[in-house]
């Protein structure tokens, strides 16, 4: 027999508590410093204004459509692409015009990022990419060479390979 309905929603709840204490703990909320895999740190601002959370947000999504089955460090460096186009001067300057920059990215043209929501480890990529970890050196552009891609991509300035995706200027 089960356990009864009451207990089943506490534990659900008490469960989801736990992910979100994970997700957003006092390391990425206090001044803290986050030390990546593969060594480094990354200093960690003392506050967060209500524009990192939405940030936070849609970044995990687009980490978790592009670069889902992708190991931590793919994931942060997709993350950090988006946000190395928003300083770059040559894309729009806020997060949100990057991702919904027509064909763009295809977890945003297909509604990916809309129906699969974040893992835990796309929250903390995002989260590690905002807080100023960029493994792909300013890389603007990233491709899965397995899948059909405009051949202008193979123009660019080729930065590094992490995980299925290559990386480049």
């Amino acid at each position: 027999m089960g356990l009864p309905l009451r207990l089943k929603i506490f534990c659900g709840l008490v469960f989801l508590l736990v992910v979100l204490a994970a997700a957003f703990g006092s390391s990425f909320l206090v001044a803290d410093v986050l030390i990546p895999p593969g060594g480094g740190e990354v200093r960690v601002a003392e506050a967060a204004p209500e524009s990192y959370w939405d940030n936070l947000w849609l970044l995990a999504r687009v980490i978790q459509g592009e670069a889902g089955d992708e190991p931590f460090l793919g994931k942060v460096a997709v993350g950090a692409v988006l946000l190395n186009r928003v300083r770059s001067g040559s894309f729009p300057n806020t997060l949100a015009g990057v991702v919904f920059q027509p064909l763009a990215f295809e977890s945003v043209a297909n509604g990916l990022i809309w129906w699969r929501p974040p893992s835990l480890e796309s929250i903390r990529a995002a989260a590690a990419a905002l807080a100023g970890w960029d493994p792909t050196y300013g890389a603007l552009y990233f491709w899965n060479p397995a899948k059909p891609v405009n051949p202008w991509v193979w123009t660019r300035q080729i930065i590094t390979q992490i995980g299925r995706h290559i990386f480049a200027r």
